[in-house]
């Protein structure tokens, strides 16, 4: 099976291609450094001639609210157009466990319009929305540390190690398309 990893080189996607290409896939890891670019269009024609699975990994090099929000809607409008032209039958997002809860967050807000473009696409999809990965943890310790304290909201949460979901999205990937959503999150 031919997979496109768009975002293939980050935390998440450099583990599902390693997975991937474990059990014998073809694997594309694209980003703008191998010459793929979902807001230009750039190699992706290319990327997904024949390829039967997109996982879409990719995030937003800024969390600016216009940048974040042109960001998903320009990547995910020129992904999914190619996608369509190429007869790609399966395309995987990944999403946040809660987004459409807080749709006060500009970034929050971009996520649920790359998940509604998704689903309005006519490409057969799965989304999956993770909760926070423990890799993350040390950096929200910093930014809520003030005078060497950490200060925390009362906001409880479930880290999911990277790992954990590296091999679900791969999993999926090679599934058939749920047409819907899937929520993952860490140990209780």
């Amino acid at each position: 099976m031919k997979i496109v990893v768009i975002g293939g080189t980050g935390l998440i996607g450099s583990q599902v291609v390693t997975n991937l290409r474990q059990w014998g896939h073809e694997v594309i890891a694209a980003s703008p450094a191998t010459g793929i670019n979902t807001i230009t269009g750039e190699g992706l024609a290319e990327a997904l001639n024949n390829t039967d699975v997109v996982i879409d990994l990719a995030n937003s090099p800024s969390f600016e609210e216009k940048a974040v929000m042109e960001f998903f809607q320009t990547a995910g409008a020129n992904l999914l157009a190619a996608e369509i032209k190429a007869g790609v039958k399966h395309h995987l997002a990944l999403s946040i466990v809660g987004v459409d809860s807080m749709q006060n967050i500009p970034y929050m807000r971009a996520k649920i319009v790359q998940e509604d473009l998704v689903k309005r696409s006519g490409v057969p999809y799965t989304i999956i929305r993770s909760t926070q990965f423990m890799e993350f943890i040390p950096g929200i310790a910093k930014e809520a540390t003030q005078d060497n304290e950490v200060h925390l909201s009362g906001v409880q949460f479930q880290p999911i190690a990277s790992a954990d979901v590296a091999a679900f999205v791969a999993k999926a990937a090679i599934s058939n398309p749920l047409n819907g959503i899937m929520e993952i999150a860490g140990p209780d």
